[in-house]
């Protein structure tokens, strides 16, 4: 195939860190990570999430007894997205779960993991449904992008349609010499996209493979610059244990069953669902100029009144400067709002979630 990228396996990063932990913000040209979105294939390190293993023949069913969404109905080689919640319904940390033969994988965003393991330790007894945290010898790669099916195709061997068949968080397993690989199809930005799960001994090995088929190896900055665009929530910077998981759109992201039997948290966001509404929820902001309001900026309506806070923002190469909010139920799309911080204010457009393509 012809290949959208040079490969360059010793490409080095520019390094950040999330809540201490190293992770590469971008290999010197953000911008042309970002085209490789639209054009090409994208491949980012998401090992940073973290991956809990939970087995057993009840795994199932505690695990629903767990989430928002219906595990039990999840035939091996299909998946979820589902929130794990407080009692007082506010959310613990939103998790994608991937059912296999024997075992489900669960896996969550790095801020908000620790709090789902402190979760499963106290409400899962392991003689009945044994869990491992696999996080260290199951790493994540990623790859995203218009030609990401072609890249992983021809990287493992198989035949790009069948990626492209496998509906939202439904996997293949792939042997690469010996290395079982789960593929997951993500529909976390707005490209094609495929979470791999590879042993820890094969990650260089399968990384070096992807960027031979031609991915272009990418960071943070184009991931986040993407996600924000999905409206895809980051717990820990647009979410966290004081949102209810109606105000950050999880229902409209296919998270939450409302048929399925008693979890954890559920009294809340049935009787928002049942009875009422949220106050505030997640919403897009356009801004003028070259960057976004700051996270944490106090957003007021043309009357002055506090409606809200600015959440993720990015510089999107097609939408300039954009960024997630958590704004009032009665602020229209096409609403202009003020951003207000120390040192500066900027005026900002709401649109709905996701962003135009």
């Amino acid at each position: 195939m012809m290949r959208s990228f040079s490969p360059n396996r010793e490409a080095v990063g520019e390094l950040g860190d999330i809540d201490g932990r190293p992770v590469v913000l971008h290999y010197g040209d953000v911008g042309a990570e970002y085209a490789a979105l639209r054009t090409g294939a994208l491949l980012v390190d998401r090992t940073l999430r973290g991956r809990l293993r939970l087995s057993g023949k009840t795994a199932r069913e505690i695990l629903t007894g767990l989430v928002t969404n219906d595990v039990t109905a999840l035939e091996p080689g299909q998946g979820g997205y589902a929130a794990a919640l407080t009692p007082k319904g506010k959310i613990v940390a939103d998790l994608r779960i991937f059912a296999g033969d024997e075992s489900l994988l669960v896996d969550a965003p790095p801020r908000a993991f620790p709090g789902f393991v402190a979760m499963v330790k106290k409400y899962v007894n392991p003689r009945v449904a044994p869990y491992a945290d696999e996080s260290e010898t199951l790493h994540d790669l990623c790859v995203a992008g218009a030609n990401a099916r072609l890249v992983l195709a021809e990287a493992i061997g198989a035949h790009s349609a069948t990626l492209g068949t496998l509906p939202a968080y439904s996997h293949i397993v792939a042997d690469m010499g010996g290395a079982t690989i789960v593929i997951a199809r993500t529909p976390e930005v707005l490209s094609d996209a495929y979470d791999c799960f590879v042993p820890a001994e094969a990650h260089e090995i399968f990384r070096a493979k992807l960027i031979d088929a031609g991915a272009r190896p990418g960071g943070l900055v184009a991931w986040d610059t993407a996600r924000v665009e999905a409206g895809q929530p980051e717990w820990g910077l647009d979410i966290d244990d004081t949102t209810i998981p109606q105000e950050a759109n999880l229902d409209e992201l296919h998270a939450i069953s409302y048929t399925k039997g008693c979890y954890v948290g559920q009294e809340t966001v049935a009787r928002v669902h049942f009875r009422g509404h949220v106050n505030k929820h997640l919403r897009g902001l356009v801004f003028e100029g070259e960057e976004p309001a700051p996270r944490g900026a106090q957003l007021t309506d043309d009357t002055a009144r506090s409606v809200g806070d600015v959440r993720s923002g990015a510089h999107s190469p097609r939408l300039g400067a954009i960024a997630l909010a958590m704004v009032r139920r009665e602020i229209e799309p096409g609403a202009t709002l003020t951003a207000t911080w120390e040192g500066g204010t900027r005026e900002g457009r709401v649109v709905r979630l996701p962003f135009p393509v």
